[in-house]
């Protein structure tokens, strides 16, 4: 019988039947920490499917970091802090646990940067220069190393005259824009309009409640991967204009709502 059976992390039953089950919901776990990198993310979305812990528990970011660092899974035995091959069946491949395993070494902001240049530009459709021109993503490479922009389309088709803002470095607009964004979600202001549009949605929800859910967000942003960043900007800007002193950035009221209802059964379990 497979050890996980006998492990208290998971409170699954006993029986032969159930032991299939119980180690792909394990699987399932290590697959989904590994695409989204994050526990606090991963903890929420198995609360929304409905997956607890041992008793019936919703599942936290604890939990789910004892559970991603049982050696158990990949068929080990440990004793007094030392791991010793195990006499049952890994249900985790070394390959799965080696990759969750480094994601979890690394610090939050790192996490945060990880494959920057290998995923979709985080503004992409949301930026335009002074002259009105929506920015397109571009980069070079020089000695190996690649270096990201977002150039204005007419600078690119009718020659740089067109525009004062020819291109900006990647990296630097999006974290002005990710700085902004932050601040404004924090705000006293931004936190009543909020509330005001979503309790036109649904008259039960609080204030505080609308304010915790965007300090909460704004605590997760470090520990999200570039992916997911990308889909919440999307979700929450409709429009960035950039001129020769600064940025500014049109919201979508809807995304906020979309947000806040994300984050919200969290709040309640937590209450």
């Amino acid at each position: 019988m497979p050890a996980l059976c006998n492990d208290p992390m998971i409170g699954m039953t006993v029986s032969a039947k159930h032991d299939d089950l119980d180690a792909a919901t394990v699987r399932m776990i290590f697959e989904r920490f590994l695409s989204i990198g994050s526990a606090t993310i991963l903890a929420r979305t198995l609360n929304a499917d409905g997956v607890t812990s041992r008793g019936g528990r919703p599942v936290d970011k604890g939990y789910l970091y004892k559970l991603l660092s049982n050696r158990v899974y990949i068929g080990e035995a440990v004793h007094k802090g030392t791991s010793y091959p195990g006499e049952h069946q890994a249900i985790i491949s070394r390959d799965l646990w080696d990759k969750v395993r480094s994601i979890i070494a690394e610090t939050p902001r790192k996490r945060a940067g990880h494959c920057r240049g290998q995923t979709p530009a985080l503004l992409r459709g949301l930026i335009f220069a002074p002259n009105g021109y929506a920015m397109t993503p571009a980069h070079t490479r020089k000695k190996g190393r690649l270096y990201r922009y977002y150039v204005t389309i007419s600078v690119q088709k009718l020659g740089p005259e067109t525009c004062l803002v020819r291109r900006l470095p990647a990296g630097e607009i999006e974290s002005a824009v990710i700085d902004q964004l932050r601040a404004l979600l924090r705000s006293p202001e931004m936190i009543v309009k909020t509330w005001t549009v979503v309790c036109e949605q649904d008259s039960d929800i609080s204030e505080t409640e609308v304010r915790n859910a965007l300090i909460q967000f704004d605590a997760l942003w470090d520990e999200l991967f570039p992916t997911e960043q990308a889909r919440i900007v999307q979700l929450l800007v409709e429009r960035i204009d950039v001129d020769v002193e600064g940025i500014s950035i049109r919201l979508r009221t809807e995304g906020i709502t979309s947000i806040i209802a994300e984050l919200r059964p969290n709040l309640r379990k937590a209450a």
